[in-house]
């Protein structure tokens, strides 16, 4: 496992731009697993400002993004789906029918799944994935729990994670208790990753990972740690808490 310490924010997105750049030019058909929240967010105006002002082309480039919210739909603009294509999609030239997102409202969720993963599969496996991590640890929606699914599935969010993504809502209430998120497994397939995290609410979550010596459930992020190539991105106030 890698580490990457950098002063601030800015320069964390900025690394990681360049690395999912230097990827792209590599493989321009690259198969790029995505992840949602407000971490990647400088990482996608980067790549954005690249495609506009370097010519960083996704013409090519299929992506898949880890989770979706389980009963919101597409359009809600609390939605991945809106989310993605708000933040990232509309302002670069990817092919809208390479972009994959997990579909919550799927009438056959358990069905939907193994669908999910089939496709990933079939597209060759994910080059490259993006990765946040929860305040607990989670990557993706794998939450802490006795057992991990290894398998795109239906997960129950932590009260920690509920509260956590309260701040997109109007009120607690209206936060989704459920969301179909790609496994452990699922993300361990990729053959690189980068995780990203910064400030200083995720620097017990890192201290605890970077320290780790062995493999916990408790903490989803420790499977990483069985991962050939991940790279962890951090800032200061992530490293030092």
């Amino acid at each position: 496992m890698k580490v990457i310490i950098e002063k601030d924010y800015e320069r964390l997105s900025k690394v990681a731009a360049n690395i999912v750049k230097d990827e792209i030019e590599k493989k321009p058909n690259l198969i790029l697993g995505l992840a949602t929240g407000s971490t990647p967010e400088g990482m996608y105006k980067e790549l954005i400002r690249m495609h506009k002002e370097e010519g960083l082309d996704f013409s090519q480039v299929t992506t898949f993004n880890l989770d979706e919210y389980v009963g919101i739909d597409k359009d809600h603009p609390n939605s991945y789906h809106y989310f993605m294509k708000n933040i990232f999609f509309d302002h670069i030239n990817i092919d809208p029918n390479n972009t994959f997102i997990p579909d919550g409202t799927a009438e056959n969720p358990e069905e939907y799944c193994k669908e999910y993963d089939k496709l990933i599969e079939d597209k060759g496996g994910i080059d490259l994935q993006i990765l946040g991590i929860g305040e607990n640890g989670h990557i993706a929606f794998n939450e802490p729990d006795e057992y991990l699914n290894l398998n795109t599935s239906i997960v129950k969010l932590t009260e920690s994670t509920i509260q956590a993504n309260s701040r997109f809502f109007d009120s607690l209430d209206q936060v989704p208790k459920t969301a179909i998120t790609m496994g452990i497994g699922s993300i361990m397939k990729a053959k690189k990753i980068i995780l990203l995290a910064n400030g200083k609410k995720k620097a017990k979550a890192i201290r605890e990972l970077l320290k780790q010596d062995k493999l916990t459930t408790q903490l989803p992020a420790s499977m990483l740690l069985l991962h050939p190539d991940v790279t962890v991105i951090i800032d200061e106030e992530a490293y030092e808490g």
